[in-house]
Parts: structure tokens; C-alpha cells; sequence
């Protein structure tokens, strides 16, 4: 069966299942993130070290979504998708039940893996599965899955370890992949390459629109990923240190953030649809001014409602800018690729500061660097990209 024979009628029920998957693995992704003190604390390791498991998925993420994508360039995608999932699954379950920070570091190298391949399929599964007239529409939900992880993913991960630990909130997202596992086999059709498909372009063709409008996107995403998880990696210490909150106050606060972020990738996904760069530069600055003041604020619930809503429509943003370069498949494992390396880079550097200088230290760099990346979308942004 060829992508033009899947595409015939509307499969609904595959793309609401490819997206509860892009959610899994991105949920899966951010599970450190609320649960660091409680992970460090069992695993007799600092916050710092313990943030080494958000940052190990995220480079290997960041390499598994070319090479992904260019090795299983003829494999049918239903089979691959399937077996990133049941990875998923393996990888979560391992860090439920890992006795240290190495086997920890393990389930999540697996982890990094999964995630990498799946979102980078994930995200141009679209057009295969519904009429063109729908494609719009069906990336969104697809892609909606990456957002809504983003800032759900955490809360929720939070709720859960709040009353039964942070070893079942691993377990829950295992137990979610491999329900997942079933429900991608019996949705999705086959998705083989089509027949007649032209070769696999050269290596110098695929790669000249780096020097185009998706060089720009690309430097934006890391500016601002990696900005966001410096300090997003290291929220939980943050409230507990600095705004001196409960567990009941930080799962709150984590819920209100969640809230902001869906009601920002929602409200983004519609403007950016028209203007993505005017959109990005709003929400970074959005971004900039709350984590800037963040070590100011006594309760700092709105001011987290304003960072949630700022990154929240980032994700949209970018994937939405990206696809209007025509960089295909590829050039999504790129973003993908790109957006995981700052994943993991952000969460080391943040590390690195919360232990050498404090954990409100990393607010301030998270507020440069998103104050940057307004400035390169403004500047850059206005002379290298079209339809903005």
C-alpha cells in the first residue's frame, strides 16, 4: 500500500493515536523535571548530577532523529513506530525499578532513542494518513501532542509521585507506552515508502536550505530550548530553596504553569499559522520577563503563568515556521534533532550553575538567552524568512 492509497479517506482515529504517542514520549522526556529532588535524594546523587537524566535522552534524541530518518528511509513507518514505542515502554519501566543513577542513565540513553525517532516520523505522518484538505489540520493534532507534553507532561508526573514517589510516575508512563503499543497497531495502516519514489537525494542537495530561512529557525530553536530547560530542569529546587514552597504549593504551581502553557499553544498555533516570527518574538519576550523576575517574587504564581503561556505556543511556533521552509522529512529530524540537543544542553548548563552558583542563577540565563532569541527573530527573522 503506497502513502497515496492511505490517504484516500480520513483516518481520525490513527492521528488522535499518533498524538497520545508524540505525547507519551515527550511526557516521558520531562519526567525528571518535576520529580529531580525526589530522584537525587534516592539515588544519593546532587540536582545537578540527577539533571544528567534529562540531558542524556536529549543528545541521544538529537542523534537518533537523522540517523532515524535516513536508515529507515524504506521501512514501512507503522513497524517503526511500533517498535520506538515498545523502546519507550522498556526504557520507562527500567528507570522505575533502577537501583542507581547508571541504570537510571541507561533507561534513559533508551529513552533518548524513542523519543528522537518518534516525533521525527511522527511529525509528517499528516498528509498519509488523512485527504489533503485535512493535512492542516491533522499536523496540528499530531504535533498539539509535543506542545500539550511540554507542559502538562510535568504536573501530572508531579501529582502522581506526590502520593505514591517518583518510581510511579516511571511506571505509569511504561504502562501508558505499552497500552500505546496496541493501540498504534490496531490504527494505523501500513506506511511504506511509496512505489516509484525518486532515490535518496545527495547529501549536498538535502542539506542547502541550511543556509536559507531554516538556519535561522534552527539557531532560534536552540536559543530558546536550551534557555527554557536551564531553567525549567531545576524549577522544582528552585521553588523549594528560594520561594520556600511545600509540595502541595510547587504541584500547584506546576498545574497553573500547565494550564498557561495550553492556553499559549493553542492561542500561538493560530497566529503563527500567519506570522510565525512576529508570534515567536512575543513569546519570548514573554519568556525573558518571567523567569527575570522570578527571583524577585515571593509567590511567583502568576509570573510561572507567564512563562508557561510564553513557551507553551513556542513548540507550535517553530514546527509551524519550519514546515513553511519545504524542508521535508529531513529537515523535521534536524529541527527534532536540534530542539533535543538544547533539551540536553540546557538541563547540563543548568546543572552546572544551580551547583557552582545557585538555582536562581539560572533564571537570569534563561532570561538572556530568551531576550536573544526575541532579538534574532526581530532582526534576522525579518530578513531571511518569507510570509512573516
Amino acid at each position: 500500500m503506497t502513502i497515496t492509497d492511505v490517504s484516500v479517506r480520513a483516518r481520525p482515529l490513527a492521528v488522535a493515536s499518533v498524538a497520545v504517542g508524540t505525547f507519551a514520549i515527550v511526557t516521558s522526556e520531562m519526567l525528571p523535571v518535576g520529580l529531580l529532588t525526589s530522584i537525587a535524594a534516592d539515588l544519593g546523587v546532587s540536582a545537578g548530577t540527577a539533571g544528567l537524566t534529562m540531558s542524556a535522552p536529549g543528545l541521544v534524541a538529537a542523534v537518533a532523529a537523522p540517523a532515524l530518518a535516513v536508515t529507515a528511509r524504506r521501512l514501512d513507518r507503522r513497524v517503526v513506530l511500533l517498535a520506538l514505542m515498545a523502546v519507550l515502554a522498556v526504557a520507562n519501566l527500567a528507570a522505575a525499578l533502577a537501583p542507581n543513577h547508571a541504570v537510571m542513565l541507561a533507561a534513559r540513553v533508551l529513552t533518548g532513542v524513542s523519543i528522537g525517532g518518534f516525533w521525527a516520523f511522527a511529525a509528517g505522518l499528516g498528509q498519509r494518513l488523512v485527504p489533503a484538505r485535512h493535512v492542516g489540520r491533522a499536523t496540528s493534532i499530531i504535533l498539539g501532542g509535543v506542545s500539550v507534553a511540554s507542559v502538562l507532561g510535568v504536573p501530572a508526573a508531579t501529582f502522581v509521585s506526590s502520593y505514591a514517589g517518583w518510581r510511579s510516575a516511571f511506571a505509569a508512563a511504561g504502562v501508558l507506552a505499552l497500552l500505546l503499543v496496541g493501540v498504534l497497531a490496531a490504527t494505523l495502516p501500513p506506511l511504506w515508502q511509496p512505489a516509484g519514489d525518486a532515490p535518496a537525494e545527495t547529501a549536498e542537495k538535502r542539506f542547502t536550505w541550511l543556509s536559507g530561512p531554516l538556519r535561522v529557525i534552527l539557531t532560534l530553536t536552540a536559543l530558546t530550548v536550551s534557555g527554557h530547560f536551564a531553567a525549567y530542569t531545576y524549577v522544582r529546587p528552585f521553588l523549594e530553596q528560594v520561594s520556600h514552597a511545600g509540595p502541595a504549593l510547587i504541584g500547584t504551581a506546576l498545574l497553573l504553569y500547565g494550564a498557561a502553557g495550553v492556553a499559549g499553544n493553542f492561542a500561538a498555533g493560530a497566529r503563527a499559522a500567519r506570522n510565525p516570527r512576529a508570534t515567536l518574538v512575543v513569546l519570548a519576550v514573554l519568556m525573558a520577563a518571567a523567569t527575570a523576575l522570578l527571583p524577585l517574587a515571593g509567590l511567583p504564581l502568576v509570573l510561572l503563568m507567564v512563562w508557561g503561556l510564553g513557551y507553551g505556543g513556542i513548540g507550535v511556533t517553530l514546527q509551524l515556521w519550519i514546515m513553511r521552509t519545504g524542508g521535508g522529512e529531513l529537515g523535521t529530524a534536524l529541527f527534532v534533532g536540534v530542539f533535543n540537543v538544547s533539551i540536553a544542553l540546557g538541563a547540563f548548563a543548568g546543572g552546572r550553575i544551580a551547583d557552582g552558583v545557585s538555582v536562581s542563577a539560572v533564571m537570569g540565563v534563561a532570561a538572556g538567552l530568551a531576550a536573544l532569541s526575541a532579538a534574532v527573530a526581530g532582526i534576522a527573522g525579518r530578513s531571511r524568512t518569507t510570509g512573516s
